[in-house]
């Protein structure tokens, strides 16, 4: 995939997470794809399965955006380093909400196939989420 496709999926990409549109989702994300998170013990799938943890997150950072920091590409692979921010406003991992304002990198390798995203291995800052809402002390 040429690296100019591979910048306009990246670029719709984040502006689905940061809306959580449907239909940008669908656009974006094969019906087949594998998504690894550590919220969750199994692989989600598809749109939906994205959809889920983004429903997770916004339930719990209701105002939760994401900044494309840098990627770096090779083939049909991407690395992409985000920052996410947001607001706890919510219950997270049974945390009650805190009103507490994060901000967190979070380091992502996505596979691509056919201008669509097929796979993705996400690791957040979670310690630096748990830290920021003050449930395990800051160092």
């Amino acid at each position: 995939m040429p690296s100019q496709s591979t910048e306009s999926v990246m670029n719709r990409f984040v502006e689905f997470i940061n809306t959580g549109n449907g239909d940008l989702a669908r656009e974006v994300i094969s019906p087949d794809a594998v998504f690894h998170a550590p919220s969750h013990s199994e692989p989600l799938r598809g749109p939906d399965g994205y959809l889920e943890v983004l429903g997770m997150m916004r339930s719990a950072f209701p105002d939760v955006q994401w900044t494309l920091e840098e990627t770096v590409t090779e083939g049909d692979t991407v690395a992409a380093r985000f920052t996410m921010r947001g607001t706890h406003d919510g219950e997270f991992f049974g945390v009650p909400a805190s009103g507490n304002k994060i901000s967190v990198q979070a380091m992502n390798f996505y596979y691509l196939a056919d201008g669509r995203i097929v796979g993705e291995r996400g690791q957040p800052d979670l310690l630096g989420v748990m830290q920021q809402i003050g449930v395990i002390p800051a160092p």
